[in-house]
């Protein structure tokens, strides 16, 4: 185990992560093995794997029968190229699956690799579609300030975390942030993207990218009419709508799509994650018929745009087997379900315990802030990194979950996997309680003696 320390610190560049903590530290576990909610290190300890691990093990882990399909399609035929109208029976049936889960206008599939690519290959496919219409100068992204939408070059300059930004720059220009409606409302928010439409021009304006539900930013749900406003104003502009489901797709909310949740059709959806439940690297676009029909009718050339593992046939046999998992095991309703009894919890917490504020879910996608005063909203300091203690304290006993702590927030998200029953919800919210009330305890103790 010394040596595994050792070659991780010295040859593993961890993602999102912190440089000089995995040098001083090491890794933060040696994960070893999963089953169902729960994850094993490789000293024996057993947690809770609050977050699906990255939002996407939405079956839970150590299904076997997905390692039984990776291999037997892996026998037949594991990869064969989709390049120059080649295909294959796991990418077409996946293909067609798809079409039939996602909202009626939207029919067609286009294959990557995971969110990243999924967000970028929108992108492009809606810039591509203003060209062949004659409106090249139609190339602008307009999405949201704490939106996420990956790390490749345009993903990473449509999401709306300066963070991200600031590691390597701005890739890629055209691209403009509205306000989220979090904690100002749809009134404001829709305004604010009106703003930005016209600050722009509408007349360069190709599409409106944004996620049902913001995760990254914190698990931020919008108001229930945000929705029907934001298809209202890009049909008045005549800009399309993307929405970004790869957290919130196959399930997580509560319905097959997030967006279904406000019975709001986009004209392009992107996915990846619960598509596959993390067992294999896969996402992609499904687009209208709208925009499909252009697309046949306009671009008449190669469309210069794939991925070498866009339609993966064993990525798309796994990504079969895991939504017949979903669908046969009622997982959807499940984490409707489990999503109630989740913020049923959480308001229990939030009655009982001091530095608890807004607490939120839909379905299985929840979380917490702490604030100093309930009454108020009054944040802590960032100094004293509020949402990091409670993250440890979870850690502590048993828990991994996720802290946010964008624009001076202490926010903790939960995502398990859809699989979690009552029993399990319970313990997760007695772990959940006890480790606030030590932060709490911890905290009362800190500001008496300022």
């Amino acid at each position: 185990m010394k040596e595994l320390i050792e070659w991780d610190k010295k040859h593993f560049i961890h993602p999102t992560s912190s440089i000089k903590e995995q040098q001083e530290n090491g890794p933060k576990l040696i994960i070893e093995k999963g089953n169902g909610i729960y994850l094993t290190d490789s000293d024996g300890n057993v947690f809770i794997d609050g977050m699906s691990s990255l939002w996407n093990v939405n079956v839970g882990h150590g299904r076997t029968e997905l390692a039984e399909v990776a291999k037997e399609q892996m026998e037949k035929l594991a990869f064969s190229s989709t390049f120059s109208t080649f295909s294959h029976e796991p990418a077409i049936r996946l293909a067609k699956k798809i079409a039939d889960l996602a909202p009626p206008s939207l029919n067609a599939v286009f294959f990557t690799s995971g969110g990243s690519e999924s967000n970028d290959s929108a992108i492009k496919l809606v810039r591509h579609y203003w060209i062949i219409q004659g409106q090249p100068e139609r190339n602008k992204i307009i999405s949201l300030k704490r939106g996420y939408h990956g790390v490749a070059a345009g993903a990473t300059s449509a999401t709306g975390i300066p963070q991200f930004w600031d590691m390597a720059g701005h890739m890629v220009t055209g691209f403009a942030h509205a306000k989220t409606p979090y904690e100002i409302g749809t009134s404001e928010s829709i305004a604010s993207i009106r703003e930005v439409i016209e600050a722009e021009g509408p007349e360069t304006v190709a599409a409106f990218l944004v996620e049902p539900v913001q995760g990254a930013g914190g698990v931020l749900i919008p108001p229930s009419d945000y929705f029907q406003e934001v298809r209202k104003l890009c049909d008045e502009y005549g800009v399309l709508f993307i929405a970004d489901e790869v957290i919130t797709g196959f399930g997580r909310t509560g319905k097959m799509f997030g967006i279904e949740n406000w019975n709001v059709e986009p004209d392009m959806i992107t996915f990846a994650k619960g598509v596959t439940s993390g067992y294999f690297p896969l996402g992609g676009v499904i687009v209208s018929d709208k925009i499909h029909d252009m697309l046949k009718d306009k671009s008449h050339g190669v469309l210069f745009h794939g991925f070498t593992y866009s339609g993966h046939p064993t990525g798309a046999a796994v990504a079969m087997k895991n939504i017949e998992i979903v669908e046969t095991e009622g997982l959807v309703e499940n984490a409707r379900e489990m999503g109630e009894e989740l913020l049923k919890g959480f308001k229990e917490i939030k009655d009982e315990l001091t530095i608890v504020g807004d607490v939120r879910s839909m379905g299985l996608l929840g979380a917490m802030e702490f604030v100093q005063d309930p009454e108020t909203n009054e944040r802590f300091s960032p100094d004293l990194k509020v949402a990091a203690k409670v993250i440890e304290a979870l850690h502590a006993r048993g828990v991994i979950c996720r802290a946010v702590t964008y624009d001076g927030t202490d926010i903790v998200c939960f995502s398990p996997p859809l699989t979690i029953t009552k029993e399990q919800i319970t313990t997760l919210l007695e772990k959940l309680r006890d480790a606030v009330l030590a932060v709490e305890q911890e905290l009362a103790g800190q500001l008496s003696n300022v």
